[in-house]
């Protein structure tokens, strides 16, 4: 899940806690192991390795998220697009190494989520050595899907943080809010903010996770893929909205964006605080 993972639940005993804090790591782990591009047996390791071949049959729970993929997509201008993991092959971060430019432009020619094939209930990837990943969405949907589990069982206080991406399912006991601190992108341990939630969710997208630096230039994950190369605009992204989901893919599609990704924020309509290379930081209520 990219970092830290906590289950916080209150006004329960401590056995019922325990229980069903137990029943949202089940699905957590359901879903990483469905979804994790990482995984031999997943669902998007499996439509991978079937790239160019053939068709495979999915379920409802994966068609809405490649229904969800396609949203953001569209909403994104193109530039969040789950078939852009491929780029990972040019981009190692634990090499610290900028790949050459025809490295990136051989990769380039296999992304594109308008090429990716659906019918019906079949998908398919068209040309061999295409990937899907699922990295950027993977996080926040099973943060949502823990939160509402607990909910359904009677949970009214408490949160679900996967790395950093948090779904609240109701305020602290008493009616206040939990105090969330947002990460100051460049002094790990320490916050830049802080900020009341009691429900919804909070996303931060950001360049300090996954980074090297050479020449003086920092080089992030987040890579965009109509150019091949990582964002560099923004420090980090925080997003308050309904859902993790929708927090984190607004999030990521600001970084993307780079300085456009202020208009994007925004006319998205939802709450965030966004810190550029400057350290300059944009917000709205």
């Amino acid at each position: 899940m990219g970092g830290a993972c906590e289950i916080v639940l209150a006004g329960l005993g401590e056995r019922a806690a325990k229980a069903l804090a137990a029943l949202a790591m089940r699905e957590v782990a359901r879903i990483e192991r469905k979804y994790s591009r990482y995984r031999q047996g997943s669902v998007v390791s499996r439509i991978n390795a079937r790239a160019g071949l053939g068709w495979m049959a999915c379920d409802e729970e994966t068609l809405a998220l490649f229904d969800y993929a396609d949203a953001v997509y569209r909403s994104s201008g193109g530039v969040f697009d789950v078939t852009s993991g491929v780029l990972r092959r040019a981009w190692d971060f634990e090499r610290a190494e900028v790949p050459p430019p025809e490295s990136l432009i051989a990769l380039l020619k296999l992304v594109g989520w308008p090429r990716f094939e659906r019918n019906g209930e079949a998908v398919r990837l068209p040309e061999v050595g295409m990937q899907l990943d699922f990295g950027g969405i993977g996080k926040e949907y099973a943060a949502d899907a823990a939160a509402e589990l607990l909910f359904a069982e009677g949970v009214r206080h408490g949160y679900v943080n996967l790395g950093g991406d948090l779904r609240i399912i109701g305020p602290k006991p008493g009616g206040e809010a939990w105090t969330i601190g947002i990460r100051d992108p460049r002094n790990p341990g320490e916050a830049v903010a802080s900020i009341p939630v009691s429900a919804g969710a909070v996303a931060t997208s950001g360049d300090y996770e996954r980074f090297f630096e050479a020449a003086g230039r920092r080089y992030c994950h987040i890579v965009n893929p109509k150019t091949g190369w990582p964002v560099s605009f923004w420090r980090s992204v925080t997003v308050l909205a309904p859902l993790a989901a929708t927090a984190g893919s607004c999030a990521t599609i600001a970084m993307l964006l780079e300085a456009e990704g202020v208009g994007y924020l925004q006319a998205s309509g939802f709450s965030y605080l966004a810190i550029d290379q400057t350290g300059r930081m944009y917000h709205n209520q």
